[in-house]
């Protein structure tokens, strides 16, 4: 009798963890589908241009940029998906490769932009210039240069009569520095604040990693107790 208690034990005992496997199924779930509405957005808006895209304007188009987010992103959240819920091992393995790669490249970025303050000024005024020479190129561009003016830019006159002003009151009706060195300012001024968005963003990506790291060991763990 002890024997077959025993025996319906160890048929029923499982390494893998319900619970970690689908908490895993529903978190790739959901930024499955926050990809699907990210494309969608970008193919409708490619869609709806009145104008042809310039060549030179691709890589600032805000509709290519979000195709491209969205299908990366589809592809990283498919993993995940079919290989939580089919505890498939490459999936999963694909799905925390990838992860991790965006990751590792983020935190690059975040470190080179920090201890080469000067060349990312650089940068990012070449592509502020870039936007404003094909400014009537695109109108999504157009539109996102609008929105930033309108928020941001207290100049509404375009510098009109301010070079007979002195420096302070000139600051008054205009930015005096270019909007790449505002940008980079802000950001020194506010790491605290860009670190915690940065941990933010960092967190879902890291809790993906770990919870498919364990999955696919527990997975690994069930197939060795099998054979």
């Amino acid at each position: 009798m002890d024997r077959k208690l025993n025996l319906n034990r160890a048929e029923t005992f499982s390494f893998i963890n319900p619970w970690i496997r689908y908490f895993l199924f529903f978190f790739s779930f959901l930024f499955w589908v926050f990809s699907l509405l990210i494309v969608a957005i970008g193919v409708y808006a490619k869609v709806q241009k009145a104008t042809d895209t310039v060549r030179d304007t691709f890589l600032i188009d805000p509709a290519v940029i979000l195709i491209v987010v969205g299908v990366v992103m589809f592809f990283i959240t498919f993993c995940g998906c079919i290989g939580a819920l089919r505890e498939n091992i490459h999936l999963l393995k694909t799905f925390s490769f990838s992860l991790t790669l965006v990751f590792l490249t983020q935190l690059a970025i975040a470190v080179l932009g920090f201890f080469y303050s000067d060349q990312t000024r650089d940068a990012l005024g070449k592509f502020v210039n870039k936007a404003i020479v094909h400014y009537r190129d695109d109108l999504d561009l157009q539109n996102l240069m609008d929105y930033i003016q309108r928020e941001v830019v207290i100049n509404t006159k375009c510098g009109f009569g301010v070079q007979t002003q002195n420096y302070l009151e000139a600051t008054k009706s205009i930015y005096p520095v270019g909007c790449a060195d505002r940008a980079v300012r802000w950001i020194e001024s506010h790491l605290l604040l860009v670190g915690a968005l940065a941990l933010g963003l960092s967190l879902p990506q890291i809790a993906g990693i770990v919870l498919s790291q364990i999955l696919i060991s527990q997975i690994q763990d069930e197939i060795s107790s099998v054979l």
